[in-house]
């Protein structure tokens, strides 16, 4: 999935987006508490979408429950899906003061970085969770 169009930017500002998370686990659901916080009425067009409950809507898109459960996804007005570290990336660029964070993770090296870290993170807990299928 690649970088966002601009055309794409100016819709998901104007626009609805639905973001598919992992309701599950506390940290996601603290995540998404956090967000909705600082993003204000900023906020107000996303529709969060438990993985566990939208199966057939990603089935759909192609992506199997188990890659839901490790990577978040974002889907766009016009359908396109963003998932990993870029559907993080459009969520922070939501909130004004997150948007050079937001820029810095897309860096290469970062980017790649976070990608690893967060896999690792996500398979532990799946893991401790009894829920890791490999």
């Amino acid at each position: 999935m690649n970088e966002l169009q601009n055309d794409e930017l100016r819709d998901i500002k104007r626009g609805r987006i639905r973001v598919f998370y992992d309701g599950q686990c506390p940290s996601c659901r603290k995540d998404r508490r956090i967000f909705e916080r600082l993003a204000g009425r900023r906020g107000d067009d996303i529709a969060w979408c438990d993985v566990t409950e939208y199966e057939q809507t990603l089935k759909a898109h192609g992506v199997a429950r188990d890659t839901a459960l490790r990577s978040l996804h974002i889907e766009l007005k016009n359908g396109r899906l963003i998932e990993g570290i870029d559907a993080y990336r459009l969520l922070m660029k939501r909130i004004p003061w997150l948007v050079p964070g937001a820029y810095i993770i897309g860096l290469p090296g970062i980017k790649q970085g976070l990608r690893r870290y967060y896999d690792h993170w996500v398979e532990k807990r799946l893991k401790r969770q009894g829920r890791w299928s490999s």
